[in-house]
């Protein structure tokens, strides 16, 4: 037995011996793991920022730590209520009796981690699953190890009794999503998550899949430029573009183009003064996905586009790739066939709005769609005919942030959610039960079925 299934052997045993751990259980988790990360909160910063090179630690505690503290809060808050059995209607025909549905822990999850966002793509599901009653084996990346050793010393604080932290390259999650465990949950790409389903389904193990695809930004003729581009500016540059919900192209009004092109670059002027030494933007983690940007961007210079870069210059040498808008790229370049993941923004004209929703539509359907209009009628149109995970109007990423509605991607960008009830439910067996008394209608309908009672019941049960 190789050290891994041992872990997960040790989690099953303390689960079978612990399978419905009670609220005040739970609740303690839960404040533990609070507590550990306010108190491990600059060693979490210091260690991002060393993984990506550089990335600000006022952003880390933005984009991962405020969540996952909220998201905490909220979980002890509604906890209660989300274990408690609920009541369900019995046919009089059933009567007298009474059903609930029970949620109940599924067992030992498991959380695969992406390198993105380090901390809460680990602890938001974590809290999700320790709030279920689950124990946890949770995958991190082989791209953030000052990360992980934090995450590690966080966890063996807080939970070690429910939680084990795992490290290891692709061959150890390749390992870890054969495990038979009793939920899978993977942030990622599209490509590994297939992966990823295969490997469950030798187990029957139910998946949770987080993947991304390119998430539209819809402008509407009525929108407000100078009012949202800072909105989307926020969205596309937030950890330097590499967020599975960034906006990934945006389809903008032909005669509007110009002025959205002078919006954004004037805004990312004032995000970013003197870029090049700016400590408030994102470095790319990595030598291998700047140079896969890089090649982005020079496939599409090569076809014919307009490569506009919002800044003078970068510095190839920290990885710190400005913002670049794409123009007139053709729908041939690999930008429009694979998510962007980082600081280049395509732009696409149109000339008539049904046509910009066609093209939306005739696309895979995304992790998040972002509408930028003030105009009810068109807001319905776009929220009826188009499909994607999440949406935000009038803003973007903000969507993820809200504790109270579900997180997850439809079709080839996810599978299943997190966040929310909806989040509690998913790592949850939702057990349904039937309570008679000392009394039982049922006697009426057993054999011998030739009983003239019997044959009359029938013919009243199904008239």
């Amino acid at each position: 037995m190789t050290s891994l299934e041992q872990q997960f052997a040790q989690h099953q045993q303390a689960f079978h011996a612990d399978p419905y751990p009670s609220l005040a259980r739970r609740r303690q988790r839960l404040t533990a793991l609070m507590r550990a990360l306010q108190q491990f909160e600059h060693a979490l910063c210091e260690a991002v920022a060393s993984d990506f090179g550089q990335r600000s630690h006022d952003e880390t505690r933005l984009l991962e730590i405020a969540p996952c503290r909220q998201g905490l809060k909220y979980q002890l808050r509604h906890l209660k209520a989300w274990m408690r059995p609920k009541k369900r209607h019995v046919h009089y025909t059933f009567a007298p009796a009474s059903n609930r549905v029970m949620p109940q822990p599924l067992g030992v999850v498991g959380i695969i981690v992406p390198w993105n966002y380090p901390i809460f793509l680990a602890l938001s599901p974590l809290m999700t699953a320790l709030a279920a009653g689950n124990h946890a084996l949770v995958k991190l990346s082989e791209f953030t190890p000052a990360t992980n050793q934090v995450l590690r010393q966080l966890c063996q604080q807080a939970c070690a009794d429910s939680v084990s932290i795992i490290e290891g390259d692709a061959n150890v999650a390749a390992d870890f999503s054969a495990l038979p465990f009793d939920h899978l949950l993977f942030t990622g790409s599209t490509q590994v998550g297939r992966k990823v389903m295969q490997a469950a389904a030798a187990n029957l193990t139910p998946v949770t899949l987080e993947l991304g695809g390119k998430s539209p930004v819809l402008i509407a003729p009525d929108a407000k430029l100078a009012r949202i581009s800072e909105r989307l500016l926020f969205g596309k540059t937030a950890n330097a573009g590499q967020t599975c919900v960034a906006p990934d192209y945006v389809l903008v009004p032909r005669a509007q183009l110009p002025e959205l092109i002078s919006l954004l670059k004037k805004g990312f002027q004032r995000f970013y003064p003197d870029f090049p030494n700016s400590s408030s933007y994102s470095a790319v983690v990595n030598q291998r996905q700047y140079q896969r940007l890089s090649h982005l961007l020079q496939e599409a210079k090569d076809a014919g586009a307009t490569l506009i870069s919002c800044s003078e210059g970068g510095n190839a040498e920290q990885r710190l790739l400005p913002l670049t808008l794409v123009v007139d790229a053709p729908l041939a370049c690999q930008l429009w066939q694979e998510e962007i993941f980082g600081p280049v923004l395509p732009l696409l004209p149109y000339d008539d709005i049904n046509e910009a929703i066609a093209f939306i539509r005739e696309r895979p359907k995304p992790l998040a769609l972002y509408l930028m209009s003030e105009n009810s009628a068109l807001i319905s149109q776009v929220l009826e005919q188009v499909h994607a995970g999440g949406v935000a109007i009038n803003d973007t990423l903000l969507q993820v942030a809200q504790d109270d509605l579900p997180f997850g991607g439809v079709g080839p960008s996810g599978l299943g959610y997190y966040h929310g009830p909806e989040g509690f439910l998913r790592m949850s067996h939702l057990k349904a039960i039937h309570e008679k008394g000392r009394f039982s209608s049922s006697q009426f309908i057993y054999p011998p079925f030739d009983r003239p009672l019997f044959q009359a019941l029938l013919r009243w049960l199904t008239r």
